[in-house]
């Protein structure tokens, strides 16, 4: 019997881990995984569709003041948004998000066409 315990003691010492050593080895995402949503918005045009299409209206969109915001614990990643999105300023992430310490609304605000004009011709320079 302790023979037996023996060996497989050993056997732990000379083997890999079963695990990673999380977060210094991060794993790679499984291809066609969820991660999150994420934006750019400066192609964004405040069309409201993504909100329309947000299943647990996770999504709001401001025309008037141009602002575009997300609720992370109330999205679900489905990528209902990202589909109906025309301008396809939205896209899922495949790596996690980082963990949040407290739930919070995240903002966005549209900037106005003419500083982002400048912005691309600065950029293009």
């Amino acid at each position: 019997m302790q023979l037996t315990f023996t060996r497989v003691v050993l056997g732990w010492l000379v083997r890999k881990p079963a695990t990673r050593m999380f977060p210094k080895v991060v794993r790679e995402p499984f291809t066609n995984a969820r991660g999150h949503i994420e934006i750019d918005i400066n192609r964004c045009t405040s069309c409201t569709l993504c909100q329309k299409k947000c299943p647990t209206q996770a999504i709001t969109v401001n025309r008037t003041e141009k602002t575009w915001s997300i609720d992370r614990y109330r999205c679900i990643q489905c990528g209902a948004c990202v589909e109906a999105c025309p301008k396809d300023c939205l896209v899922m992430a495949a790596a996690a998000p980082e963990p949040f310490e407290k739930k919070s609304i995240e903002t966005f605000i549209v900037p106005k066409a003419e500083a982002a004009a400048g912005a691309v011709a600065d950029s293009a320079k």
